[in-house]
């Protein structure tokens, strides 16, 4: 029997969780032995209904499924007696005995940080996370995140930008998307950075899924930056679990009005990191990353109307009263900024500059 079908064999089966396989591990030295084992030896790892459900093994469709996805390029199984298991996660309390991978593998031995927050992202919020993760890219710095929508997507294509590259950590088997809307990007992921999954293949997304994703995203990494998160965003379980970890966790502050602020500011108040900039991550990780090059003001960033709109959002009323402009003229002038880039619409017919 491969070693690979051996601990299928193990993890496949339902009711044996990664500390009953790293009871086994313990115990018996590799999964072959495990499995060899007699019932009186393995009842001192298992319960009996762990140990009837070993003895009758997975199912043997699934389990064909799993050994003819891994014969396909670029497919892996990393487990937990593999020398280049993830040292960062293998330190964490509760640690996934295998993980299902699809990409360069060799990301996994990078440094890497977590860059995570609302999936209901502003414009300006997924700009700072793109960019961000592209500084840190070109350092050589890996990029962790969920393939969530907003900033986790935004991360990601920033890290596919710089050298560093992205590892997204996903709710599911690799067999599948979610959400469907990054398909393309968990294609272009695969190919030129990492999909990881603890899942095993046919696993579909379920709420308790996404804890246990967090704990590997945070574990990979040797810090996690929350941009833009409301008060009860899942990016601040993940910034639990990361001090919980040892891990540091950064956050970018925003605007005093902005409800996706909210859960960043907490974050400092509790004594994150405030991070202005990837020079701020670097400091605080003693990695070498360079600034990125200043660019001088474009004529239109010169426009008045972006100072009376300042960095907070603002409604066609307020500007026109800031500004003594019409609201024809003023509409006129946000679609001209808009479409340069320097300015956004925003829900409820409310506008903010884009730094």
């Amino acid at each position: 029997m491969q070693n690979r079908e051996a601990w299928l064999r193990i993890a496949t089966v339902p009711g044996i969780g990664d500390g009953a396989q790293r009871r086994l591990l313990e115990a018996f030295g590799s999964p072959e032995a495990a499995l060899a084992a007699s019932r009186t030896q393995l009842a001192d790892c298992l319960g009996a209904r762990q140990l009837e459900a070993l003895k009758a093994g997975p199912d043997p469709a699934g389990l064909a499924q799993t050994l003819t996805w891994l014969d396909a390029p670029g497919h892996h199984l990393v487990t937990w007696l593999d020398a280049d298991y993830p040292a960062q996660l293998r330190e964490t309390a509760d640690p996934p005995a295998l993980l299902y991978a699809k990409g360069r593998r060799e990301l996994l031995a990078q440094n890497c940080i977590a860059i995570v927050g609302s999936r209901n992202a502003t414009a300006q919020g997924a700009a700072n996370a793109e960019a961000f993760a592209q500084v840190l890219s070109d350092a050589g710095i890996t990029i962790v995140s969920g393939l969530a929508l907003g900033i986790d997507a935004a991360a990601h294509r920033g890290g596919l930008k710089g050298i560093g590259s992205t590892i997204a950590v996903v709710g599911t088997g690799l067999d599948r998307v979610y959400p469907a809307r990054n398909k393309a990007l968990a294609h272009e992921i695969a190919e030129q950075g990492l999909l990881l999954s603890e899942f095993q293949l046919g696993a579909i997304s379920a709420p308790g899924h996404f804890p246990r994703r967090n704990r590997i995203i945070s574990g990979l990494s040797h810090a996690v930056l929350v941009v833009e998160a409301a008060l009860n965003s899942g990016s601040l379980i993940t910034a639990k679990l990361a001090l919980e970890q040892g891990r540091e966790v950064m956050a970018v502050p925003g605007s005093i009005h902005s409800p996706l602020s909210k859960g960043c500011h907490a974050l400092i108040k509790q004594g994150a990191k405030l991070v202005e900039s990837a020079q701020d991550i670097a400091e605080e990780l003693a990695w070498p990353v360079a600034p990125p090059a200043l660019r001088a003001p474009a004529p239109a960033e010169l426009d008045p109307l972006l100072q009376h709109l300042g960095f907070d959002p603002a409604s066609l009323d307020q500007l026109a009263e800031r500004s003594g402009l019409t609201v024809e003229a003023l509409s006129a002038k946000l679609l001209t900024l808009e479409l340069e880039g320097l300015v956004t619409q925003l829900p409820g017919g409310r506008y903010q500059r884009l730094a």
